[in-house]
């Protein structure tokens, strides 16, 4: 590979500012113009031709698209999370991978707080009343939610995302804050010096009004929350996900939805998205969202640049900043 010229391969669209700088930076770009999925034909073969591919959650990067060696050197992944992409085989063929830790932090934790009180005030429902005009004025008992503030909010997954959410909740919502995470020991390490953390998941299912899920997806984490985990939660609580969508069974979430074993969802994610399954839509009780948890014009630029960092720094034969394989 030449440092100085790569071919380097965009999956998706980016924000125009940083299209510009990688045109600027490299004379061999190759952008994906009509912004659709490229689907594994087009990744096996850009893994094939270019030096560079920079990828995002909705490219699919399994074992095989490794297998007998590719041309790929650097992965920059357009996101934090990436277990799309196996970075085992990713490793073992010689390509370097990094993802965009820390920029999207305050945008993710914005949108999870966003599901909270969209879901617990039932504004979803409403906002499709008023546009289907249904709405037939204020009455006594139109609608009526659950109060936000006071109540126990859980996160699973005390990490960058996860600690701003805790941090939401006490300090804008009075909310007392449960969780769980083996690798956070000191709560006010998260910002919250009286955050109790719990041994289990299940302690916390168990205690929190609203849970909000900040794990990794993929590997221990897939199906973490099922039916019996589900069943654990009070009958007036909230699932919020806007982490990965493989950590929720969604069969058992629209059955737990549907027989009143929790009382409402926020979802911004899904396991096969953009596909939603009809059942899932059709529930008044789920507030769905198009994986909005980033999307902000500054976070969004702000993630190409720290993807250009990492290939910067990759070219220039220093570790990455940002590398996970």
């Amino acid at each position: 590979m030449s440092d100085g010229d790569p071919t380097v391969v965009v999956t998706r669209r980016w924000p125009e500012p940083v299209e510009r700088q990688l045109r600027e930076r490299f004379s061999s770009v190759q952008l994906n113009t009509d912004d659709t999925p490229f689907g594994a034909d087009r990744l096996r073969e850009a893994l094939q031709q270019a030096d560079v591919v920079l990828p995002t959650v909705s490219d699919r990067l399994p074992a095989e698209m490794f297998a007998g060696g590719v041309r790929t050197r650097f992965l920059g992944n357009f996101g934090v999370g990436f277990n799309h992409i196996d970075v085992d085989a990713a490793a073992a063929a010689g390509v370097v991978v990094t993802n965009t830790p820390g920029v999207l932090t305050d945008a993710t934790a914005d949108t999870a707080m966003t599901l909270v009180l969209m879901t617990a005030r039932r504004a979803g429902e409403g906002e499709r009343e008023v546009r289907d005009g249904r709405w037939t004025g204020w009455r006594p008992t139109h609608l009526l939610g659950s109060d936000v503030t006071g109540r126990t909010i859980g996160i699973l997954g005390m990490g960058r995302i996860g600690s701003a959410v805790a941090r939401r909740a006490r300090f804008g919502f009075d909310m007392p804050v449960v969780y769980y995470d083996p690798n956070v020991t000191d709560p006010a390490s998260a910002g919250v010096p009286d955050a109790r953390g719990v041994g289990t998941v299940e302690e916390v299912l168990e205690q929190a009004d609203v849970v909000s899920l900040h794990m990794p997806g993929g590997a221990g984490n897939s199906r973490l929350i099922d039916a019996e985990r589900l069943a654990r939660m009070k009958a007036t609580a909230f699932l919020i996900n806007t982490a990965r969508g493989d950590i929720v069974d969604t069969g058992a979430l629209v059955k737990a939805l549907s027989n009143g074993t929790i009382a409402g969802a926020g979802l911004d994610v899904y396991d096969t998205e953009p596909e939603v399954p009809e059942a899932l839509r059709a529930l008044p009780n789920a507030v769905l969202l198009p994986h909005l948890g980033s999307a902000t014009w500054q976070t969004r630029v702000a993630m190409g640049e720290m993807v250009l960092d990492n290939l910067t720094a990759f070219l220039e034969g220093r570790p990455p900043p940002c590398r996970v394989a």
